[in-house]
Formats: structure tokens, sequence, C-alpha cells
């Protein structure tokens, strides 16, 4: 009955965003919109609530095991721990789906329930335009996705999850990315709320604002997550291999830190309008794009879900009507979208908008190298490959000079600034970005341009990112500034660790027997032999290495995995963490003469790669806990005038 009280509660879940969309519409129209409102907002909230209910019952099913459900007979087993058995409930398509939903409807009923800023036409205008996905969503699960079918005969047990997915990194990597997808969805509403009713202004903006900046935030933690997910799990000693789905999640993120930028200009000084539409309605089809890519069956990736390409035309025509209506309704109401204030090129609203452009380029050259060997393929047959060589080459120097820009902007005056005042405070951390190249030069003058150049901006915007602190009271400082320069200084640190991985990585590849050993970088690494273990649902050879540099030394023991359910080869890499940098091991397969294949990697000060995301996420969060806290005390204030 867990399987029918899930469906039950989806079915009303889509009945009640349908009547969300029907209610929201004569409200957006009605001269007195309050009263409809009401019931727009009540509906909205029940809707969260069947859909939570129909989530938490394909959670049961998972946990029980219950069989005679085919989502559970293939993608659980008896013998998964519990926390494979959990997160396996959305390690697959229909389930993944269910928990998109879930998260679209709770978050439209937060924005029912909480939203007090718009006025009544504007967020009735948008909470229909959040039925509009929401009804869309549920109609693919129910009519070509059900995540509760049942199957006629229960199996004796079930398939097993991907061992690939059978990790820590299934409990956090997707959710927080459909937390940012979804977050990106409400943004998409706002704005067409706000076309509908014509205003695009500072309240809509004001409004918009926390969940463009929450949707950010779960974005780059998901990025982050996922980026070592992968590191550590596929060993292949790499952190990002421009995967198409791994680019379906980078565009949408690529889209939002535009939209942040923008709509923090809309709410502060009431400029970039347009953009702001804009830019919501790309961040959103991007995030459809990603949609797509992953449930089309169009690409092979350790990364996606092999389905019946029906189901991605359904979820192409779903992308076709949400994004050609809103850029129809954008094409109609543009000329009702006022300019906003005015401000020179040298500002800091000048520095965002030259930002906007080299993000949306980026997010341009990484779209084409994703969805070009798809359309050839398609329309030729012809199979290409476009890979790293291609990216770092094409959005490489964009990106960096996107970095350069994001140091250089906050150091600006908003609305006006005199070029040589600008120059005057840029100039510290362009020496320091100076002194860098030197030093790098100096001992390493075989690096490549770029790894040299992400040095070189590294020292010289984490400097600049620290630049809006200098001369504060720090106690004085409001948390959304240390939001921000937190943010931009975790991207110099990334961009250090991504830098150092690409210039000073050492590489070994090895066969050895007990007792030999391989320099790999400062550490020696001797092979002390090789052992079977079992684990809950899988057998394991492993390796057991020493490492030593200098006096200290530590052990590893890399495995190579076979899991039975299903029949699966997996190597577990053994990642040492040190103060700079990473010993990274892989153990391969036996030689005919009876040594064993090691690959080992000395990667220096990788770690700032995800220390700097972590760092990144961390501003997100604390600006928007400043911004709240402002508006909170701003409420107050008025409460008591």
């Amino acid at each position: 009955m867990i399987a029918e009280f899930g469906l039950a509660a989806l079915w009303l879940a889509a009945a009640l965003g349908l009547l969300q969309l029907l209610l929201a519409s004569a409200a957006a129209r009605a001269e007195g919109p309050a009263v409809a409102l009401r019931s727009v907002r009540a509906v909205a909230g029940v809707q969260g609530l069947m859909a939570g209910l129909s989530f938490a019952a394909l959670l049961l099913l998972f946990w029980r095991t219950d069989l005679s459900v085919a989502l559970v007979a293939a993608n659980s087993h008896s013998s998964k721990p519990l926390l494979y058995k959990l997160s396996g409930a959305w390690g697959n398509h229909e389930g993944s789906m269910l928990l998109w939903v879930t998260v679209l409807a709770l978050a439209g009923a937060a924005v029912a329930l909480l939203e007090r800023r718009l006025s009544d036409r504007t967020l009735a205008a948008t909470l229909g335009a959040q039925g509009a996905i929401a009804a869309g969503f549920y109609a693919f699960l129910l009519f070509a996705s059900n995540p509760f079918a049942r199957l006629a005969q229960a199996p004796p047990d079930g398939q097993g999850l991907n061992p690939l997915l059978q990790d820590p990194g299934l409990a956090f990597h997707p959710p927080t990315l459909y937390l940012g997808y979804v977050g990106i969805s409400v943004a998409f509403s706002f704005a067409v709320g706000a076309l509908v009713t014509r205003e695009v202004n500072p309240v809509f903006a004001r409004a918009m604002r926390p969940w463009v900046l929450g949707a950010w935030t779960m974005l780059t933690l998901g990025i982050v997550a996922g980026s070592y997910w992968a590191y550590y799990e596929l060993g292949w000693g790499g952190w990002w291999f421009w995967d198409p789905v791994e680019n379906a999640s980078l565009m949408p993120w690529l889209a939002a830190t535009a939209l942040l930028h923008s709509v923090t200009v809309l709410a502060a000084r009431d400029g970039l309008r347009a953009w702001t539409i804009v830019l919501a309605v790309v961040a959103f089809s991007m995030s459809m794009v990603g949609t797509f890519l992953v449930r089309s069956g169009i690409l092979t990736s350790v990364h996606s879900f092999a389905v019946d390409p029906a189901r991605g035309t359904f979820i192409l025509a779903l992308l076709l009507l949400y994004i050609g209506g809103a850029l129809l309704l954008f094409g109609l109401r543009i000329g009702t979208v006022r300019a906003g204030r005015q401000f020179e090129a040298v500002s800091r609203e000048g520095a965002l908008v030259a930002n906007n452009l080299l993000l949306s380029t980026i997010l341009g050259v990484v779209l084409f190298g994703t969805l070009y060997p798809l359309a050839l393929e398609g329309l030729t047959g012809e199979k290409i490959s476009v890979g790293p060589p291609y990216f770092n080459a094409a959005a490489g120097p964009l990106a960096l000079l996107m970095i350069a820009l994001m140091g250089a902007g906050p150091l600006l005056r908003w609305r006006r600034d005199e070029l040589r005042a600008a120059a005057r405070r840029i100039a510290l951390p362009a020496a320091l970005g100076i002194a860098a190249f030197a030093a790098v030069l100096l001992l390493r003058p075989d690096i490549g341009v770029l790894p040299l150049l992400g040095l070189v901006l590294a020292a010289g915007v984490g400097l600049a990112s620290v630049a809006p602190l200098f001369g504060r009271s720090l106690r004085r400082t409001p948390l959304f500034t240390w939001g921000m320069v937190v943010s931009h200084l975790g991207i110099a640190v990334a961009l250090a660790g991504a830098a150092a991985d690409a210039a000073f990585t050492s590489e070994t590849l090895v066969a050895l027997r007990p007792g030999q050993a391989a320099d790999v970088g400062p550490y020696r690494v001797r092979l002390d032999g090789v052992r079977p273990i079992a684990g809950p649902n899988w057998t394991a050879v492993e390796a057991r290495l020493s490492a030593t540099r200098g006096d200290g030394g530590f052990a590893l023991a890399p495995q190579s995995r076979a899991f039975s359910s299903p029949p699966t080869e997996t190597a577990e890499a053994a990642i040492s963490t040190r103060l700079d940098g990473q010993l990274y091991t892989v153990l391969g397969r036996p030689t005919e003469d009876g040594r064993w294949q090691l690959r080992l990697w000395w990667k220096p000060w990788v770690t700032l790669i995800w220390l700097g995301g972590a760092l990144v996420a961390l501003g997100g969060a604390l600006t928007l806990v400043g911004r709240w806290r402002r508006e909170r005390r701003s409420a107050e204030r008025l409460a008591w005038a």
C-alpha cells in the first residue's frame, strides 16, 4: 500500500499544481487579487505537502527493499548498506525526478507562504509560472517515468545500484544540485511574474535575490562535491574532465553567477533590468538543457541515466514550451521594461556588465563544445570527441580575464569612477601579481602559459578580494560584504590550486613485485604486499603501500573491488592529504610475471581547488544570511515607525 499511497499523493500534487496555475492566472488578472491570492497560497502549500509525502513514500520503499516495486528491484539489493539503500532512491531516473519535483513543490510552497514584498498581482503571476513548471514535470513523472510502478511478480532480490554510485557522495551531490536547479526555476518564475505585470523593478529584484543566491550557493556546493567525488572514485587522477554532464551542471552555474551580479545591481542601484530578466531565462534554460542531456539517452557517461529517448523528447518539449513561452513574453513586454539608472563604463556596474559578458561568452563556448558533437552525430552519423584541449584553449583565457575583472570590480566606485583613482586602488594587487610572475618563472621556467597566468592572477586577485576590508572596522563590516570577500577569495584560492595541479603534478606508472619501490615527486612508494578482503557487498584485492618522504612515512591501501549485484569492477584510490598536496595511488591489474600495476601521482596544492570552492559557497551563505538580517532589521524599524 505504500507505493499506492505515494502514487496517489503524486496525482494529488499534480492536480494541485494545475489548480495553482489556473487560480494564479485568475488572481493575476483580477482587480482586487488579495482574496484569490489567499487561495493560491493555500493550494501551493498543500501541493508541497503532497509532493513531500510522495517522496517520503519512495524513501520508505527503498528502506524496506520492497522488491514488488520495479524501481526498487532495479536499483537496490537486500545486502546494500542502509545509506546506499536510501540514497539509491535518487540514484536513478525516476527517483531523481521525483526528488526534483518535490524540491520544486516545496520551494513554491515557501514562496507562497513567506513572500510579502511583491505586489499581489506579481506574486500571483509568479506562483502561476511555478505551477506551470510543476504541472509539466508532474505529467512527465506520471505518464513517462512512474516511480511507483509495480512488478507482476517480485524477484528474489534486486539488481543493485551502480557501484560507482555506492558512495557517500550520492547522499550529498545530487540533492545539492537539485536545490540549485530548483532555486533557478523560482528565479525564472519571478522573472515571468514581473514581466506579466510589467513590474520589473528593484522590489522584484530584492524578492528574487535570495533565491538566486541560495541556488548559486547550492550549485557551487554540488559542483565542488561532485568534482571531489569523481576525483577519488573514478581513479583517473583528475578533478574536472569536461564530461558533457559535468558541463550540464557548470552551464547553469555560469548563468546563475551572471544573474546574481545583475540582480544585485537591480536591487541596490536600479540598473540592468533587461539583463536580469534575460539571465533568469538563460539560467533556467541551462538547467533544462542539463536535465535533457542526463535523461535523453543521447549521452554515454558515468553521470547520465540511460533511458528511453522518448523521455528525452518529453523533456525537450517542456524546454521548448517554457523557454519559448518566456522568450515570447519577453519580446512582447520588452517595451515596458524601463531602462534603469545610467552608469559610466569605469564603475563597479561597468565591471559587472563586462564580467557578465565574459560569463555569457564562456557559457556559449561550453554549450557549443557540449552540443556540437551530439548535433553532428545526429545529422551525419559522424562521431567526434570535444574534450579538454578545446575547452581549455577556448574557455581558459576568457576565464582568466573574467577573474581579473572580478578582482578589480569591488575596488571601483558605483555609478562613476575616475580612471586614475581606480588605477591607484588596483596598483597594490597588480604589483603582487607581477612579483608572483617573476617568482614562478624563477622557480619553474618551463611552466605553461595558462598555469603561469593562473598563479599570477591568484596572487593578485587574492589580495584584491580582501582589499574592500582595508580601512574598515571589521566588527562593523556588514555580513554580506564579508560574503563577497570570502567568495572572491575562494575563486582566487581555487584558481591557485588548479594552476598548481596543472603545472607541478608528477605521475608514475609502474609494475612492482612486493618489496619493490618507485619514486613519484618527493615520495618513495614501496609495495609491501597484496591481500584479498571482503566488504558488505563486495570483494577486493588490496595493496599495502608504504610511502616515505625524508624521515616520515605512512601507509596507503588502494583497492580493486568486484561487486556481484550488478557485476562490476571498480578501482578505489587511496589518497593521503598532506599540507602541501596529495599523494594519489591506484592499484591496477597483475601482470603475467607476478607484478602489480600501480599508478602514482603527487599533486602539489591540489586541495586548494576544493578549499576554494568551499570558500565560494561559504561566501554565498554569509551573503544570504547578511541580506536576510538587514531586511529583517529594516522591517522591524518600519513596524516601530
